[in-house]
């Protein structure tokens, strides 16, 4: 069916840029250091939904890069000397503006990067709940009063804002992991340079637009919220090198994290990564059929299988595979593929047609070695999917040491394989080189509890009877391995974006040494 006049992403466009400070005629300055400027080349952003053009951006020059760094070490060097909780103030307004417009930045989420509006809301909800947890943390940045051994010596621990934050984000979530970084980081007295995916540079510009009107009420140089829209490659090189920027937390590839990774250790600088994930929930024997196709539904074909947390592997008890594969396929079925903005649509298309082909590829690898589509698979075209991107869903008997298994396919497909012994399935789950999200199903507390050992699950985030997407902005986010090892949002996320000083005080009239040395005594 095709899209209605209400649901085109024409028609959506027009409606809300004017209120996202966004031109649908007009190009959109793509670079901010207080003032908004864009002298390189100009981008289009054009909407997976069906091709279109939404708009234009022009990105940041090597001389905008230069003032927007520039004007965010400038900003730091006063906004660290401004108390926690006054920042925090700042990021609590923000989250309030954002309430204000979630339905429309919301739906340029969905513009963008062809989530449906559920999701697209969800993410605008993820920043708001962010920005409530920096808002409470600006009260709470504690150090430690540790034990001195010398007489009449207090021995302690401080926080300290760290300095510029670079933050490199990806298409598939465009404003929530800015807003995870951003909202924390500014709370702990950091400036921000952000350099978001050239295929959703629109969300950055409305997100950035909002916070300088937020920051210009509250009396703040806006420049704590840099931004640099342009080629990724050459930009994040940049960013990598730049010693303005002592943290870069950057969000994407493993080949990506990879270089940023050695590029910033070259300058003894810190990197925050938060790279590939692949995956995998356990279905026991014991377990609950009926939620677990739910959750492997939802993880395996939401954001149409374009989430780092996307369950990519179902390893599944041969006792209870053929009924489980049985309800997924039943399941997917009922998945409504289509455009992404009209109510009802489950799934929406692919960011582009790279990623179309490269589902393509995937599966062609998977035939070869001789495994199996039980369901789904094949691009979809015709009036209902203009602009090439729309596939189905798939199911696919694989095995986990395949290459093609073991790399990650930013696309919906579930390899499904099975396993005799417990030991078995965590083998299985533990073997491939990335370590993000993982899941089990089952009603033994026993295989529940050795999921969550040491011998269990290697990934960040692990969980018992749900399923590997929709982590809480309260718990540390980021995984372990080719995942990067960072940790983004909650609990003590944000000791990442600050600088541990130990200090000690002497309230004596004496100078002992420590270790009780004797010195010239």
């Amino acid at each position: 069916m095709a899209a209605s006049a209400s649901t085109s992403a024409a028609a959506v466009a027009r409606a809300i840029f004017p209120r996202l400070g966004l031109s649908v005629r007009k190009v959109n300055p793509g670079a901010f250091w207080g003032e908004w400027g864009g002298g390189g080349a100009v981008l289009e952003s054009r909407t997976p939904i069906d091709g279109s053009v939404l708009g234009r951006v022009a990105s940041a020059a090597p001389a905008d890069y230069e003032r927007a760094a520039g004007a965010a070490h400038a900003a730091f060097l006063a906004w660290r000397s401004v108390p926690a909780p006054q920042r925090g103030e700042v990021i609590r307004r923000y989250g309030e503006a954002l309430r204000a417009l979630r339905p429309e930045l919301g739906r340029l989420v969905s513009l963008e990067t062809g989530k449906i509006v559920a999701e697209g809301e969800g993410e605008v909800q993820e920043m708001i709940d962010i920005c409530d947890f920096a808002t409470g943390l600006s009260r709470q940045l504690h150090g430690l009063t540790i034990a001195s051994e010398r007489p009449g010596h207090r021995l302690m621990e401080a926080w300290h804002p760290l300095g510029v934050a670079g933050i490199i984000s990806a298409f598939n979530f465009p404003a929530a992991v800015w807003a995870w970084n951003s909202a924390l980081a500014v709370t702990c007295g950091d400036a921000t340079l952000w350099k978001p995916s050239e295929r959703t540079p629109l969300t950055a510009i409305a997100c950035i637009r909002l916070a300088e009107r937020v920051c210009r009420d509250c009396g703040v140089n806006p420049a704590i919220f840099a931004l640099a829209v342009g080629d990724g490659p050459g930009l994040g090189e940049r960013m990598a090198a730049d010693r303005r920027l002592p943290l870069v937390s950057a969000t994407g590839s493993t080949r990506m994290g990879r270089r940023v990774g050695e590029v910033v250790a070259r300058r003894f600088g810190r990197s925050l990564l938060e790279l590939g994930g692949n995956n995998a929930v356990i279905v026991a024997p014991s377990a609950d059929l009926k939620m677990a196709v739910r959750a492997i539904l939802f993880g395996a074909v939401g954001t149409a299988g374009q989430r780092c947390t996307t369950t990519r592997r179902l390893i599944v008890h041969e006792s209870v595979k053929a009924p489980l594969v049985e309800a997924l396929i039943a399941a997917y079925r009922q998945v409504t593929i289509g455009n992404p903005l009209r109510p009802g649509t489950l799934m929406g298309p692919l960011i582009d047609l790279a990623a179309v082909q490269g589902m393509q590829q995937a599966l062609a690898e998977v035939r070869r070695r001789g495994g199996r589509i039980l369901y789904g698979g094949e691009p979809l075209t015709g009036r209902a999917y203009p602009g090439g991107r729309y596939v189905t869903p798939c199911l696919a008997e694989a095995r986990n040491d395949w290459p093609v298994v073991q790399r990650e396919t930013f696309a919906p497909i579930l390899y499904v394989m099975t396993y005799r012994d417990y030991a078995e399935a965590i083998a299985l789950q533990n073997a491939v080189p990335q370590g993000l999200s993982s899941a089990i199903f089952t009603l033994d507390m026993r295989e529940a509890g050795q999921f969550l050992f040491a011998s269990g699950s290697d990934c960040g985030l692990a969980n018992v009877n749900l399923g590997t997407s929709g982590a809480e902005i309260g718990g540390a986010f980021g995984g372990e391995k080719e995942t990067g090892g960072g940790r983004e949002s909650g609990s003590d996320a944000w000791k990442s974006y600050m600088r541990r000083q130990t200090v000690t005080v002497n309230y004596s009239d004496a100078l002992p040494l420590a270790q009780g040395i004797k010195f010239g005594e």
